[in-house]
């Protein structure tokens, strides 16, 4: 008797097939199974890349001559810096910076080149929004080596002793390029999305499987009120989610508080709420509580990956960039890390509040609807 043959007269034989019978009308199960996988395959082979280049960088020249423009240039030739536009003072570098339209700045001082004629060093200064560890390290070592070369050039043409040139680097918003600093308010976010996602869809689909759902909807309360009721306790969760974070951050790890925690909490009710909205999205599409929480899981990974949490968001190519640019978590990501880091409001940070009203809207506009469908 062959192996099947004698696998098949088991007693084990009947219960396989029925877990195989099981699994293949549970498509939703059987797809993210396999869908995980390939997934992962994808966005850690193509889409995470941690070597950071071509950050947009603005120029403030008070010398304006042919030196300093040959120092800017071996800058921009190293591949580490893109020109983003001239400035006309530091006032300019610390909004571009903080906005972030710019992740760098090079700064040559009037008496440039007159130093150099005159045989003094010659200071240039190249600031760097080191909020990001990973994606600064490269440009503060890229700005070092070009001052480094540009002053051996001038070295061997002139045959001066010393190095004529020295290129000083200037990390801003985490000076000691911690990683802690980047790390920890990212949490916030995250955590946000596992929790508000997740546990909001399993406690609609475990109503539901419970039949307490449908007996809700023939009460006098209309099925707004149903959700608003269900929906607005999380809203106070996160919002206490948000402070103990804030408060351990700041005990245990030293996280600096720079900006107004007003707009750091109202922009996050908005964040709060959207990923509300995709956890009851979540529960529409769901039946049990175990698929609820792995279609939750699944939304989970591209948030972790592709929103700028772990990885830069500038190192990956175009096609990650826009999936990214679909999350919520990308823009609240950049609100955290504004405020707490960066010390910046509104002003600078509208788009990326706008973007998590649209979001808000959005999604819980869409996820009631289906609900509506899902309990009639």
């Amino acid at each position: 008797m062959g192996l099947l043959e004698r696998l098949r007269a088991s007693t084990v034989w009947p219960m396989m097939w029925k877990e195989f019978l099981q699994l293949r009308r549970d498509r939703l199960t059987l797809g993210i199974l396999l869908g995980i996988p390939a997934v992962q395959l994808m966005l850690f082979g193509y889409a995470i890349q941690t070597e950071v280049r071509h950050l947009p960088t603005v120029v403030l020249d008070e010398a304006r001559s042919g030196e300093s423009r040959a120092l800017i240039a071996a800058l921009f030739n190293t591949g580490n810096f893109d020109h983003a536009g001239d400035v006309t003072d530091r006032a300019e570098i610390a909004r571009r910076i903080g906005r972030g339209d710019a992740r760098a700045a090079i700064v040559v001082p009037a008496d440039y080149t007159r130093n150099l004629k005159r045989g003094r060093p010659a200071l240039a200064q190249v600031i760097v929004d080191a909020a990001d560890p990973l994606a600064s390290s490269a440009a503060i070592s890229a700005a070092t080596m070009a001052g480094n070369a540009r002053a051996m050039e001038l070295v061997r043409r002139r045959g001066a002793p010393g190095l004529p040139i020295e290129v000083r680097v200037r990390p801003w918003y985490n000076p000691t390029l911690r990683s802690s600093v980047y790390i920890v308010p990212g949490i916030i976010g995250v955590l946000l999305t596992m929790t508000m996602v997740i546990i909001t869809a399993m406690a609609v689909v475990r109503e539901r499987e419970r039949g307490t759902l449908e007996q809700l909807v023939v009460t006098p309360i209309s099925r707004l009120g149903i959700m608003l009721g269900k929906l607005v306790p999380f809203l106070g969760i996160g919002l206490v989610q948000i402070s103990v974070i804030l408060l351990l951050g700041r005990v245990l790890f030293a996280i600096p508080i720079r900006g107004s925690l007003v707009v750091l909490y109202g922009v996050g009710l908005f964040f709060i709420a959207a990923s509300l909205g995709v956890g009851l999205l979540v529960s529409t599409a769901v039946r049990t509580q175990g698929q609820a929480m792995q279609l939750g899981f699944f939304y989970m990974l591209p948030n972790i990956l592709l929103s700028g949490f772990m990885f830069p968001r500038e190192a990956m190519p175009a096609p990650a960039q826009w999936l990214g640019a679909l999350l919520p978590l990308t823009y609240f990501l950049e609100v955290l890390r504004g405020v707490l880091l960066k010390g910046v409001g509104l002003e600078a940070l509208w788009p990326q509040a706008l973007a998590l009203v649209a979001f808000s809207a959005v999604t819980l506009t869409v996820s009631v609807r289906r609900f509506h469908k899902t309990i009639e």
